[in-house]
């Protein structure tokens, strides 16, 4: 069953019951008033939605409110992209969806799914006994999801002794999981509920039988099973992190990643081998010099993904959605050079993916001069300015005759030089490239990145997937010490909220700054990014931390550790210290940019409150 057909299948087999099918959104996220701290992207087909989903009424055009509807969404997601290049993980992918907006509820919803999994007449002829069952286990945040068990044991034809509810309890087909397994939220604030997964037994490794729980999570990591559907069931609503009540209408998203259920009924052993993206990998190995099967996939993925970008108007930039796209780019660049496609790699490749969807997505066509022309550009500035980083790397070393790990890892993130040409670089001269070291900055980096990925906002931090958020993040402290030394000790923090595009600052001051006072502010942070100092990071006691003079919210209940991060080459002659979880950039020098020109500046000082000012100021 190719692709095309699956997706036609879906929208007509919810149509039949009662959907109204509507267009994908695009893969940019709406600014709607209500949707609080929206996602860069639309990262699952429900986003586009949130509003609904909280209430309001979707109306047709002629005023009618709708309660059922069905579409295929186009979705990017980069929380996982360091797992692209494996059997399932993509950053673009299309998700099959069906909603319930206070109308039908879990009976309906999972009769539904497994009906269009296993019906050969209407939906995809799965074999049923090869389907296996996850539901929510139940934690301090809502109560363990009962209900859903018994419709699938009834659905299923099984006895409650199906059900297994822990590694030691006999075999079954549903098994109870954890929040990080079955819980389903969108950012901090918004409609949230539990889940229940559906997998399929891609490589009939267990003949149709019952099997115990620790088998499933076996296979779920060998990837033998593989998540087909996902019913998630909308009963709560959060704010600021917190489940804050009932959501008046309890509503219902279900849905399936139309490239995992194509792996499925197209029997391949992964995505890549589909129908949607075989063509651009047999390109990619046509055009290949030195084949890599990672690297390749890598350069499939990200170049569709970018392709899919740029057709909804993302134009690469230093922030923000820019900013995600033009890392695409660099990182399809890099693995195309692995591949031994050195120049035009995009050129080569973006039209197949064109020629894939032009039939679903009529819009790829017509902006196919436009996508090429911003791929082709991005291209060729980033491999100027790698060149300008290889230019300075030998310049540097030149004149200091080695380098540190740190000062390689900064060519990683300021240029963009992967370790692969890092090492090829220092390969021409007598210096040791300390691989493992190395590999754990790079490490570190992602796991910070991890932390805040797909989230615009996280608490007073954005995104810190996005270098320019850390870079932010560590001038926050620059500044806050800044105004200590400027203003005095008058100046406490009351709050701080961090973009790609800007930071603010909140402290207590009891007047308006003076130019001259805000002038000296800028000279100070500018001054110590001039001077490359270390950020460091230390976890201690919090009793010793605050002996150390770190800044610290004094009315905060602090645990006994916490961690300080501190600019300077010691805690006790540092420049700024500060209680903080980080991310931070590795130097104040990486403030001033790849090329090393920017400069930090106030734009804004204004009074928010009694005896409270606020600060917006960017590096630019």
């Amino acid at each position: 069953m190719t692709s095309s057909e699956i997706r036609t299948r879906f929208l007509e087999f919810f149509k039949k019951r009662g959907h109204t099918i509507i267009p994908s959104a695009s893969l940019v996220t709406s600014d709607e008033k209500g949707v609080t701290n929206p996602t860069l992207f639309n990262t699952a087909g429900m986003q586009p939605l949130i509003p609904y989903l909280l209430g309001k009424p979707f109306l047709d055009n002629d005023g009618k409110e709708i309660k059922r509807l069905a579409d295929a969404q186009k979705c990017l997601r980069t929380v996982d992209i360091d797992e692209v290049g494996d059997t399932v993980h993509a950053t673009f992918f299309e998700m099959l969806g069906n909603w319930s907006l206070g109308d039908y509820f879990k009976k309906e919803a999972i009769n539904w799914s497994y009906e269009f999994l296993t019906s050969k007449e209407e939906g995809l002829g799965l074999d049923p006994k090869r389907l296996y069952i996850t539901v929510f286990e139940g934690d301090g945040n809502a109560p363990r999801d009962d209900e859903a068990a018994e419709i699938w044991a009834s659905t299923l034809g099984l006895s409650t002794t199906a059900t297994s509810r822990s590694p030691t309890s006999a075999v079954g087909r549903i098994f109870f999981m954890s929040a990080d397994k079955n819980w389903w939220e969108a950012g901090n604030d918004g409609p949230c509920g539990p889940d229940s997964e559906m997998y399929y037994d891609v490589a009939n490794r267990f003949g149709g039988r019952e099997i115990a729980q620790e088998e499933f999570v076996d296979a779920d990591e060998k990837k033998d099973l593989v998540e087909v559907w996902n019913d998630v069931f909308m009963q709560y609503e959060k704010k600021d992190g917190k489940i804050i009540g009932k959501l008046p209408k309890p509503s219902v998203d279900t849905g399936a990643g139309l490239e995992r259920l194509a792996m499925t009924l197209q029997k391949v052993d992964n995505i890549y081998d589909i129908d949607l993206l075989k063509p651009v990998m047999e390109k990619i190995k046509e055009l290949s010099k030195n084949w890599d099967i990672k690297s390749a996939r890598i350069f499939a993925d990200h170049i569709r993904a970018s392709v899919f970008l740029t057709a909804d108007g993302v134009i690469p930039g230093n922030t923000d959605r820019g900013y995600v796209l033009r890392r695409l780019i660099r990182r399809f660049v890099r693995h195309a050079d692995t591949l031994g496609i050195n120049q035009n790699a995009a050129a080569s490749v973006f039209g197949k993916i064109i020629d894939v969807y032009a039939d679903t997505y009529d819009d790829l066509k017509k902006q196919d001069k436009n996508i090429r022309s911003v791929l082709v550009a991005e291209e060729t500035k980033y491999r100027e300015t790698a060149n300008k980083g290889f230019h300075e790397l030998r310049r540097r070393l030149k004149d200091k005759g080695t380098f540190s790990t740190n000062d390689l890892f900064d060519f990683y993130q300021s240029y963009g030089l992967s370790k692969e040409q890092l090492k090829e670089t220092l390969s021409e001269l007598p210096i040791k490239f300390d691989e493992k070291d190395f590999d754990d900055l790079v490490k570190n980096h992602q796991a910070l990145s991890r932390a805040g990925a797909e989230k615009k906002f996280k608490g007073g931090l954005a995104d810190a997937n996005d270098p320019m958020v850390v870079r932010y993040h560590t001038a926050t402290h620059l500044l806050h010490q800044a105004l200590h030394d400027i203003l005095g000790n008058e100046v406490s923090q009351k709050g701080s909220n961090i973009t790609p595009e800007r930071l603010r600052f909140d402290f207590s001051y009891p007047s308006k700054m003076t130019d001259e006072q805000k002038k000296k502010v800028e000279e100070i942070v500018n001054e110590k990014i001039a001077l490359k100092l270390t950020v460091n990071q230390v976890v201690m006691p919090s009793e010793e931390a605050v002996k150390t003079g770190a800044y610290h919210f004094f009315n905060e209940k602090y645990p006994e550790q916490v961690s300080v991060y501190y600019i300077g080459d010691d805690i006790d002659h540092a420049y700024s210290k500060e209680f903080c979880g980080g991310p931070h950039v590795a130097n104040t020098g990486e403030l001033a940019g790849p090329e090393g020109k920017w400069k930090f500046k106030l734009k804004k000082e204004e009074a928010v409150a009694q005896g409270v000012r606020r600060i917006r100021a960017v590096l630019e």
